[in-house]
């Protein structure tokens, strides 16, 4: 009746390779968040910006093409340019906005990781997913009481610390999983 899955994993070298090299890479860009977090915050809020500008030039080419007696096709164009052109010339007010998105993908990537390390569990290094679960809850905490103020810095501080845990998480999974 009650059926408990057991979460496995393959520990072969070539997954144990692919976790500690992904494990690194991540650890290497959150320390570089954490060293400089206005600059990464920055250049997150240019990348959601230009996304959406992108995504406000695909649709009006949409709209001209196939919905030009559409309103809303048009309407939609519009608010994407408008709010991406926003984001990039004044990343000051896109980062108050991907701190509101930070919150969300914090809570979201703490309760990934809570589950995964239950589910590893008792596997090695199933701790470790653990903490970088309370982790990413912890950071989603303390942002919500410094959003929208401290998000110029906050933003690329908390990424950095996030990605620096999600590297180690992996480098302990795969060293656990050593045969």
């Amino acid at each position: 009746m009650n059926e408990m899955v057991v979460f496995q994993l393959d520990f072969d070298e070539t997954l144990r390779r692919r976790l500690r090299n992904t494990g690194i890479a991540l650890l290497l860009i959150g320390l570089l968040g954490i060293i400089l977090p206005q600059v990464l915050t920055f250049a997150l809020s240019l990348l959601v910006g230009g996304l959406l500008v992108a995504a406000g030039v695909v649709s009006l080419y949409l709209a001209g093409g196939g919905y030009r007696r559409s309103l809303l096709a048009w309407l939609r164009s519009f608010v994407l340019l408008v709010i991406g052109l926003l984001i990039a010339f004044h990343p000051t007010i896109g980062a108050a906005s991907l701190g509101l998105l930070l919150i969300i993908y914090f809570l979201f990537s703490a309760f990934g990781a809570l589950s995964l390390a239950f589910a590893m569990r008792p596997l090695p290094g199933w701790g470790w997913m653990l903490v970088n679960g309370l982790l990413a809850l912890l950071l989603a905490v303390i942002f919500i009481f410094g959003w929208p103020f401290q998000a110029k810095w906050l933003v690329g501080l908390f990424v950095g610390i996030n990605l620096v845990f999600d590297g180690l998480a992996l480098l302990m999974v795969a060293r656990a999983a050593r045969p």
